[in-house]
């Protein structure tokens, strides 16, 4: 009976020795142990040394590295279509500290390419997470003729990595994300990337890159994610990136984009993210094709000098969480519709315009609202939201604009929803200016005073 009971126990002991056996012990063919060629071995300790060269790699890691490397190296293993001739090969290799659950190996204030990342010919993933922080790297030559397996190239936060991408990429077709962010990377995006056509993502944002965006990537059909956000590009958008109909996020904002928003746009049908905010484009009102583009969650056109009237077209986008229309040069008035139509919008920005008329009473039925920034109009009338809304309220700049006094709360005087300086709707003139926090105009004493007249009349 004894054993009987110990029989659980002995399962579960069973099951470790098991899982810790397989962990430990590479996967073998025909009872041979497969391990990392010495070639790819020596280039492996090579790119470490490069890489982060105040550590000696070859002592601490001096068995297979394959086996028992440091985290960021993986191997897969290879066999023919009869699962003969098997071997062993470095798929993966990242360097940056990125989190304790991910503690790939550091990367030195000297940290630096090597040759050796072209003898692995089965990598499919290069990773750098703020590796080149303090001396300058440019991006050699030698990249083309990295591995045609590549599939992920990633370079994040790296303020000291320099050159440009011409003749580097042309190689790597079979590349599905191609990521360089916060880098020194100029010149051009080369004609060479429309050729990779297994791309689903490229991100080069916050880069020093320039000139005109080539017509060509709307070759790219896979591309899901396009973000050329935070550069120095010029010129008109593509009509082509219209072809690009699985894109779902289109990112542009903070360039130097002329001209026209082009229709082709309309295209773009699975699109849920586009920002095309902070650049120049003209006097072409707000797009109407837009109406058309039923997936859209977040849209931004901040900054751009389309203006026009707010176009009624929020019918068919009741999915917008995220909508920003500020500093357009917007006339006329607020359209009731954004009102009844956006219930589901969380961030509703109009603005640095010119836009007159009363708040639509429509704007009570926002209870998604996080932030409302309707500062800098010419609106007037009475100002009636939901008392549901706990976000961020900016009505500055409004001298026409009133608040019903059962709006503002001391809680509102706490949390400074951004109200600002602003009157309330129907009472005397000697109390009717409530001062919320966020200005120097009044001493502190006023400030306790008018406190104490909002408590008293209310």
């Amino acid at each position: 009976m004894a054993f009987v009971s110990m029989i659980p126990y002995l399962t579960l002991l069973l099951l470790f020795i098991t899982t810790f056996s397989y962990s430990q012990t590479p996967l073998s063919t025909d009872e041979t142990l497969l391990f990392l060629s010495p070639k790819e071995q020596e280039s492996a300790y090579r790119v470490l040394e490069s890489v982060s060269s105040d550590i000696n790699w070859r002592s601490i890691f001096p068995d297979d590295l394959c086996n028992s490397g440091p985290h960021g190296l993986v191997c897969d293993y290879f066999f023919d279509e009869n699962g003969n001739n098997g071997s062993v090969h470095i798929t993966e290799l990242s360097f940056g500290y990125v989190s304790e659950y991910s503690s790939n190996p550091p990367c030195s204030s000297n940290s630096t390419f090597s040759p050796s990342l072209t003898n692995f010919s089965q990598l499919k993933k290069l990773f750098f997470y703020k590796c080149f922080t303090d001396k300058e790297v440019s991006i050699p030559g030698y990249f083309s003729g990295l591995s045609s397996t590549l599939q992920e190239l990633v370079f994040i936060e790296n303020p000291s990595l320099f050159g440009t991408l011409n003749g580097k990429v042309s190689s790597l077709t079979g590349l599905r994300r191609f990521v360089i962010t916060g880098t020194q990377l100029s010149g051009r995006i080369p004609d060479e990337i429309s050729g990779l056509l297994e791309l689903e993502q490229i991100t080069m944002s916050r880069n020093k890159l320039t000139g005109e965006v080539p017509g060509s990537l709307g070759k790219l059909k896979k591309l899901k994610v396009l973000d050329l956000s935070y550069n120095g590009f010029e010129g008109v958008l593509p009509e082509s990136f219209g072809n690009i109909s699985n894109l779902v996020k289109l990112d542009i904002g903070f360039n130097q984009f002329n001209g026209r928003i082009p229709d082709s746009l309309v295209g773009l049908q699975k699109l849920e993210f586009m920002d095309l905010s902070w650049n120049q484009f003209g006097n072409y009102g707000v797009p109407l094709f837009l109406s058309e583009m039923q997936s859209l969650r977040e849209l931004y056109l901040n900054g751009n000098k389309l203006g026009g009237q707010i176009p009624e077209i929020w019918e068919s986008l009741e999915g917008i969480i995220g909508l920003g229309l500020s500093g357009l040069g917007l006339v006329g008035k607020i359209p009731s519709s954004m009102g009844r139509f956006l219930k589901n919008v969380s961030f509703l920005s109009l603005g640095n315009n010119t836009l007159e008329g009363s708040v639509p009473e429509e704007f009570e039925l926002l209870e998604s609202i996080h932030e409302l920034n309707l500062e800098n109009n010419k609106l007037s009338g009475r100002v009636k939201l939901s008392s549901k809304i706990e976000g961020k309220i900016k009505l500055r700049g409004n001298n026409g604009l009133c608040v019903d006094s059962e709006e503002l709360t001391s809680s509102d005087v706490k949390s400074n929803k951004g109200f600002g300086f602003i009157k309330l709707c129907n009472k005397p003139s000697f109390h009717n200016a409530v001062f919320l926090s966020g200005s120097s105009l009044l001493s502190p004493y006023c400030h306790v005073f008018m406190f104490l007249v909002y408590l008293v009349f209310y």
